[in-house]
Order: C-alpha cells, then structure tokens, then sequence
C-alpha cells in the first residue's frame, strides 16, 4: 500500500479549516447562550427593572365622576357626584364657565365628594378630582357637563330694597312667583348675614312667602347682607328658580311708637326715650283697630281711601288722605285726618286706622300726621294696645314679631 505524504501546502491549508471550524462551533454555542438580549444579559436585566419601575409608579386609585363627561340637561340637584376606588379623594374642584367655584364637601376617608348648593341652570361646568391610593400614588380626572335649561321658572320679589336704611322691625320678606312646594331647598338657597352677627331664621307664610328676622328687633347699625341663590332651584317639580342677587340693607335708629286705643294717644320713642306724644283716633267699635306690633310698610304722601276695597261697602271713599302710612296688607294705615273734627285725644271714631290731625293736602308741615310722616322710615314700628280688638295676624303685613320665637322657628 503507498501512502502519499502531505506536502506543507496542503497542511497549513488543513490548519487553517480547523481554526475556522473551531470559530463556526464557538458562535453557534454563544447564539445558543441567548444573545445580548436575551433574558440572561445585562442590558435585557436593566431594561426589565426600568418596566416595572414604571408599572410601580402607577396609582392603582380609580376616580369616578357623574354624570358622564359632555352629557348635557343635567338636573341642577343630586346629579353631580365624584367618588373613587382604591384610594381616598384629596382634591376636588367644580367650576363654572365663569372661574367661580361650587363648594362641596370630601367624605370622611375620602371615598366621596358632594357639593354644598345646587347648581346653575343652562351652565357649563367643569370637575377636576384628585386621589391617592395606599401608597401615596396619584391619580386625577377630568370631566366637563352641562345643565339642563329649564321650561317654567320662578324668582322672588322682595323688600326691603338694596341700599335701603329700614326700622328696627324690617324682617326681609320674599314673596315667590310660583307656589313652592319643596321649600327646604328654597329657604336654603337665601342665605343671610349681618355684622355684627345676631342669629336670624326664616319662617314660611303659605307656599309662597318666606320671612326672615332675628328673635327681637334689629340692634341700631346692624349691616344686613343677603344672598339670593334661587337660580336653578327646584321650587316645584318642573319649575326652576332664575335669580341670583345680593341685597344690602342697614338698620337705621330704633324708633317704636305705642299707640293706647284707651287713652287715644301715641307715644314716639327713640332708643328706648320719649320724643314725641301725639293725640290718635283709633277704630270705632265695631271697626276696632289690631292690637299688636305693626311695621311700617309703605309710605303715601297722599292716597286714596275707598272703603269696597276692605269690605266696608260704601261707607267712604276719601280721595287725598295725606300721608298714608301703611301698618297691615289688609288696610291698616296710620294717617293723617283733616276731617275728624275733635276726635284726636278725646275719642275713636276711624274705620280701624290710626289717624292723626291734619289738613287737606298735607301742605303744613307743623301738623301732627306731617311730623309723624317725616320723621318715619320703612321698618320702625307701631305697637297698639287696650283695643277690643284681637292681635293682628302675623302675615298681616310685615307682623310676624307677632309670633313668639319657638313658633317661628318651628
């Protein structure tokens, strides 16, 4: 058998396969290990902490807010309400197309929000709620809805007027265009301050008159401040407060007077002294005048008295009776008289007024009904007494310091 030998060549070219091959096994083997990025690596390990770094950071808190975002008619009570899941609420911010906030109230531990008023009609809000879950992670949504714009509405007429100064006996009185028939979210719409504070409650007259006065009369210099927040109220279902507006008033000096039916005279005081004792004629009998706390109401420099207005028939129909000054809604005034002759001090002889001498055309001023007139202001007080008649009904006018405090609070 020959066996040819291997020439150098050919060898270092055997060499050089081996060393190839060798490299080839040395790759797949490493291939096989995974890769720089593979789970095994370096670079796949720093990749992997950096993901649930991010994951870790994640609030796990699930705010909620209704109604949905963009839904539109939304009723203006009980409708708006944020809550959250897995965590508790620390912000919650409700605002209006104007910047102005809804005030509300976060639930102990956090789980809910609800606002302290009402809302709007036909108004855009906006809701932006904050919450932390147990880690202290946050989590915020937002949301936008509209309200609804309602068919038949209501607002409220007034007195006293705003900037006016009023007598110690002034209750703020609203009378409702609509009858109210959930009047407890109407008397919570009309909010009442005043500096310095006394405290001051609302009673309801019907279902459509709503008084608000202190439990005695108003302290001199007393600034009142109301606010009427009627609009998108549910006065009655379906019917809608439209009003927003604030009414300032002062109370003015403390004038009361007290009339005695019996001795036919009234006394005029002024914080608490005597200023002024004036000769009356009260109602004749069967036409006694109230007995009672009366505030003045109305002021008339000159008026006309026609008794068909009060169920007298045609008993009289005076048509410049000078200033007239208004005690109760049924026809009570204290006014002047140029045609009582002697009656002034010495007996009654009116219809149930209180009159005082005068004469035709309230021209002099020096008259006892003139002085009277003048030296008035809305709001001060006539109190009548040792009449044969009863108390005045405390919707009768602006009476109701005819009712004792326990039963107008009640």
């Amino acid at each position: 058998m020959n066996v040819l030998p291997i020439s150098g060549a050919s060898a270092g070219a055997g060499r050089k396969g081996l060393v190839l091959m060798a490299g080839v096994v040395l790759m797949a083997v490493t291939a096989c290990g995974g890769g720089g990025s593979g789970p095994g690596s370096a670079s796949g390990g720093a990749k992997g902490k950096d993901a649930a770094a991010q994951q870790s950071k994640q609030s796990v808190a699930a705010v909620s807010i209704s109604p949905r975002a963009g839904a539109t008619g939304v009723d203006t009570s009980g409708a708006l309400k944020v809550g959250v899941s897995k965590g508790r609420l620390t912000a919650v911010e409700v605002k209006d197309a104007k910047g102005d906030r809804i005030a509300g109230t976060i639930a102990a531990g956090g789980a809910s929000w609800t606002p302290a008023t009402h809302l709007s009609a036909a108004t855009k809000y906006t809701v932006h709620a904050v919450a932390k879950d147990s880690e202290g992670r946050e989590a915020a949504e937002d949301s936008s809805f509209t309200t609804l714009t309602p068919k038949n509405t209501f607002i409220g007429e007034f007195t006293p007027e705003d900037g006016s100064t009023v007598g110690v006996g002034m209750p703020f009185s609203v009378h409702f265009t609509r009858g109210i028939t959930h009047p407890e979210d109407v008397k919570k719409a009309v909010s009442i301050t005043t500096e310095p504070a006394v405290d001051v409650e609302g009673h309801w007259f019907g279902n459509d008159r709503l008084d608000f006065r202190p439990e005695n009369y108003w302290k001199s210099g007393t600034k009142v401040t109301v606010k009427l927040n009627l609009d998108g109220v549910e006065g009655r279902d379906g019917v809608y407060g439209k009003q927003t507006k604030t009414v300032r008033f002062t109370i003015g000096r403390n004038q009361v007077s007290v009339v005695d039916a019996k001795k036919h005279t009234m006394k005029v005081t002024q914080d608490g002294k005597v200023v002024k004792t004036l000769a009356v004629t009260t109602g004749k009998p069967g036409y006694d005048t109230w007995n009672g706390q009366m505030v003045m109401s109305e002021k008339l420099t000159v008026t006309r008295m026609n008794g068909e207005t009060v169920g007298y028939g045609g008993e009289y129909d005076i048509k410049d009776v000078p200033h007239a000054i208004r005690l109760t809604t049924s026809g009570t005034f204290l006014h002047g008289n140029y045609w009582g002759g002697d009656a002034f001090g010495n007996y009654n002889a009116s219809h149930g007024c209180v009159g005082l001498s005068d004469v035709r055309g309230g021209y002099d001023s020096g008259t006892p009904a003139a002085w009277m007139f003048n030296h008035s202001i809305i709001g001060d007080v006539v109190v009548v007494k040792n009449s044969h008649d009863r108390t005045v009904d405390p919707d009768n006018g602006l009476n109701g310091w005819n009712m004792s405090w326990a039963d107008w609070t009640k």
